[in-house]
């Protein structure tokens, strides 16, 4: 069998949201909202507090967010100190009636803006053209040494030009290298592809490709091959 772990800190949590809920429960029974409603005031000022901060975490730009979990934080704290004894509970003034009866307004609002504001989608650093690599240099053949031949071998007969054009072999095409892709090009090239991709929904061909990253048409078509 699992043992089960006791975490101090979940308990402390535990205990610290039990006394804020029942806070917030007695503030709205004081300020006329009795029965079921009494209870959903705490519901709503704790999502609003969760939606803020998950909110803060899942985009940069978290203004909005800062504002409305200071505006939930401050619901929560308020009606922990109200109930500390600095307010007649018998006596709630207007203005905390008021506050109380429009908070679910608010809530709505705040969660709405939350939910439904678009995320702001970080942009790519522009980063420099990759230079493709140089190709290394062939190191310079060893000279040969000359060799003094006694006797001249005897000349071929000569053919006719027919004859000799049968004859003579064809040289063979030299065999087309590939180009090759460093690492890191190839790794910024799929970065570049799979961002065209999202964005158009269509494959990114040669001539965009060599346009962003700056390299030679046929580097271009070797790195495009690449990622097909």
């Amino acid at each position: 069998m699992s043992r089960i772990r006791i975490d101090a800190v979940l308990i402390q949590a535990v205990i610290a949201g039990a006394l804020s809920f029942a806070h917030l429960h007695d503030l709205a029974a004081a300020a006329g909202q009795d029965g079921w409603k009494a209870w959903a005031y705490p519901v709503s000022v704790d999502l609003l507090l969760v939606a803020a901060w998950r909110r803060m975490r899942t985009t940069a730009d978290n203004r909005a967010a800062w504002a409305w979990f200071v505006i939930a934080l401050a619901a929560s704290l308020g009606a922990n100190v109200a109930t500390a004894g600095l307010l007649d509970l018998g006596d709630v003034p207007a203005w905390l009636r008021i506050l109380v009866a429009g908070w679910p307004a608010l809530a709505f609002l705040g969660g709405t803006l939350l939910v439904h504001s678009p995320s702001a989608v970080p942009e790519a650093p522009e980063t420099e053209p990759v230079r493709a690599a140089a190709a290394p240099v062939a190191p310079a053949p060893d000279p040969v040494p000359d060799v003094t031949v006694e006797r001249a071998p005897e000349p071929a007969p000569e053919l006719p030009p027919a004859q000799a054009a049968e004859i003579a072999p064809v040289p063979a095409p030299a065999p087309t290298q590939p180009t090759a892709v460093p690492p890191a090009l190839l790794d910024h090239a799929r970065k570049l592809a799979d961002s065209h991709h999202a964005t158009t929904g269509n494959r990114i061909d040669s001539a965009t490709l060599r346009a962003r990253l700056g390299v030679p048409a046929p580097l271009a078509d070797a790195i495009t091959a690449q990622l097909a």
